[in-house]
């Protein structure tokens, strides 16, 4: 059975099936103290360098920018807050590598794969640096918004001006570059060929991801301040920037699903903390169920059935909400923010879940990690769950803690069908 094959089941909760082999991810760090450890570096994943879409190419310019830290620990080395993805989380995007290294030690399946299309502004923008120096890097990023990289810690760029100040903003952007009539323009490269390649495909292949949701894509125009005042002084705004963008992905949508069966759709929000969520379940109601159940009905109507959002923190009072909208899973389930696994699972009997693996506890030794997947093994039996880490994995884990976690996990998914 391969990836796509095992995915589609696991999802549909198949009792005779065990679960998918993935990982979230890893920071750039994390790899790099790996490879000291003793993980074999027989492919490093190279940093992508070819700007396609939004979503795909964001942060490209900082990982590729001259920088001194980065080149002191030597040729074949990460900066140290770029993620790696593992499986778990939808490649390509961020200009993030795709590991191989750790695939192949720890016997994990084959990653999903997303069609890189274009959800964003088209024509994309260009990287517009506005300084920089050894220490900082000040930029407007494809997306149009305005970032801080400091190359010493090399974490992700950190915002500081976004693109939608005023209804004028909005309106410019609109006309310009949120357009229907270039829907075409909007799918990857060689179009063609990669309709044959999906057709003959043996991995999950899904639309959608980072930034685009119905809180994501606002906070990114806006800024998290903006966004919340504006659900209050400027809800017709609100409304006009949600309904143009499920008009535009359905556009998009529909061009694609003529031609390529597509097994799900990602909708990134992160709208949890660690205290709950950011916006209560009256404003999700008035503002995010109506379009959230305008594309959910197209998606299910053209054959979609999977519908999975990605949110950080303690989702646990908004799953409800989700539900109502039309999603049938959530990720990454972050443990250590107060999210109890089997409780979800009670709750919610035909929630697809993915994650749910604390991050912050591998590091903790073999005892913490035979506890923390006590939880784990008691929804695996459940089916309808993927398991792994709740986000990417911190560098104060060891390689041999890692590996002992990774192994154990895998014994308790082949114990659980075939």
């Amino acid at each position: 059975m391969n990836a796509r094959e095992r995915f589609m089941e696991v999802m549909n909760f198949n009792p005779s099936v065990h679960s998918v082999k993935w990982e979230f991810g890893y920071w750039g760090d994390t790899l790099n103290n790996w490879y000291a450890q003793g993980l074999p570096k027989k492919n490093f994943a190279e940093i992508p360098n070819v700007v396609t879409t939004p979503s795909t190419s964001m942060y490209t310019v900082v990982w590729h920018c001259k920088n001194r830290y980065r080149e002191a620990k030597g040729t074949q080395a990460y900066p140290a807050g770029i993620g790696i993805t593992g499986g778990g989380i939808p490649w390509p995007q961020q200009s993030f590598p795709l590991d191989s290294d750790v695939k192949e030690a720890c016997n994990l399946d084959q990653s999903q794969i997303k069609v890189d299309l274009n959800l964003g502004f088209y024509p994309i923008l260009e990287p517009e640096i506005f300084e920089e120096d050894d220490v900082l890097m000040r930029y407007k990023d494809v997306d149009g918004v305005v970032r801080l990289f400091h190359k010493e810690t090399g974490v992700l760029p950190m915002p500081v001006e976004w693109p939608v100040k005023a209804q004028d903003d909005w309106e410019k952007i609109k006309h310009e570059r949120l357009r229907l009539d270039d829907i075409r323009e909007r799918l990857p490269r060689r179009w063609s060929e990669l309709v044959e390649e999906y057709k003959q495909r043996d991995y999950p292949l899904l639309m959608g991801c980072y930034p685009y949701g119905f809180f994501g894509t606002l906070v990114h125009l806006m800024g998290y301040e903006q966004a919340f005042y504006s659900y209050y002084d400027h809800p017709a705004l609100v409304d006009d920037i949600l309904e143009t963008f499920t008009d535009l992905w359905i556009a998009v949508y529909s061009e694609v699903l003529a031609e390529v069966e597509v097994d799900f759709v990602h909708i990134w929000e992160d709208i949890s903390s660690g205290k709950g969520s950011m916006v209560s379940p009256a404003i999700m109601r008035r503002f995010m169920v109506p379009y959230y159940k305008k594309l959910t009905s197209f998606l299910k109507s053209s054959g979609v059935d999977i519908i999975i959002v990605d949110t950080d923190g303690d989702c646990s009072d908004i799953i409800p909400v989700f539900l109502e909208g039309g999603v049938t899973g959530l990720y990454p389930f972050e443990v250590d923010c107060g999210i109890d696994l089997v409780q979800v699972r009670k709750d919610f009997p035909k929630l697809q879940m993915l994650g749910g693996v604390p991050k912050g506890q591998l590091s903790q030794g073999k005892g913490s990690i035979d506890r923390i997947l006590k939880p784990v093994e008691a929804v695996l039996k459940t089916g309808g769950y993927i398991p792994y880490v709740d986000h990417l994995v911190p560098p104060e884990v060891p390689w041999e803690e890692f590996k002992y976690y990774r192994e154990k996990l895998n014994r308790l998914i082949d114990a659980r069908g075939h």
